[in-house]
């Protein structure tokens, strides 16, 4: 094995500062809600313990934690549901030349150039216009849209451009009728790319905070309730908060790859009896 250049370890040693930077806050937030019941905001901890954990599940004197938890939990998995559908729609329509396509495709990823706050402050503005309540699940639910759309409409394009169309032909030679087709065919082929675009919408809907802030109305999403808090709470128990929603963004990650993992293997033992069976 030859010896590693200078370069090398140069490269290592960047890529460790990286890391460390990346998760060096996440870490640093863990560690100091376990301090102990008489521990602060800083260094050096005063203590070890699980106190600020179960004073979090205690009534607070400030904001409502929980209830905005099931709000953004409840947001994300409708933006999650709409991205999805919208976006395989949209790539399905987009295997097709039609009229306007391509302005409606710039127009449709021109809202990832435009600042986020400008994106909430004209929803706001339209329902407030047009006489409408401004309300998490209807003007948050629009703003968040604009994105999480643009990047499931991206992956899902770059999915159908790589298609082989000759699946489908094959299943509508056989009798398949283009429902079919797509359901039996395309939809189990393109499945792990949907799980990648659920993924996407629902954790960036999950922690997205400028689009949704002048778009939430009197009721607080998760994001915008730990913003709150820090003007307000001196304890330890928002690093508390903090541990426990990255410790479940992981573990809706972690349930994804699972589902890619479970598809994957239910389509090899497919195609494995799909073998065996032309034997």
């Amino acid at each position: 094995m030859p010896p590693r250049s200078k370069s090398f370890y140069a490269l290592a040693a960047f890529f460790a500062l990286f890391i460390l930077f990346l998760y060096g806050p996440i870490i640093t937030i863990g560690i100091l809600s376990f301090q102990g019941p008489q521990g602060g905001l800083t260094f050096p901890m005063n203590g070890v313990s699980f106190h600020w954990f179960f004073d979090l599940f205690q009534e607070q004197a400030v904001g409502d934690i929980w209830g905005s938890f099931r709000r953004s939990f409840l947001l994300g998995l409708m933006v999650m549901i709409t991205t999805v559908v919208v976006s395989v729609a949209a790539g399905l329509a987009f295997r097709h030349h039609f009229a306007g396509s391509g302005i409606l495709f710039y127009l449709t990823v021109a809202s990832l150039v435009i600042p986020s706050i400008l994106i909430s402050l004209g929803v706001g503005l339209i329902f407030n216009q047009l006489g409408l309540k401004v309300h998490w699940s209807t003007s948050g639910f629009g703003a968040q849209l604009t994105w999480t759309l643009p990047f499931g409409l991206l992956i899902m394009f770059a999915v159908f451009n790589r298609f082989d169309k000759s699946y489908e032909e094959a299943a509508r030679d056989q009798g398949a009728s283009a429902w079919q087709s797509f359901v039996h065919v395309v939809l189990p082929i393109i499945m792990p790319s949907l799980i990648g675009v659920a993924l996407f919408g629902f954790t960036l809907s999950y922690d997205e905070f400028a689009r949704t802030l002048l778009t939430s109305g009197s009721y607080n999403t998760l994001p915008l309730e730990i913003f709150g808090m820090t003007t307000n709470v001196t304890t330890p128990v928002i690093y508390a908060l903090g541990t426990l929603t990255t410790l479940f963004s992981f573990i809706m990650i972690g349930v994804f790859f699972l589902v890619v993992w479970i598809t994957g293997r239910r389509k090899a033992k497919a195609g494995s009896d799909a073998g065996n069976g032309m034997i």
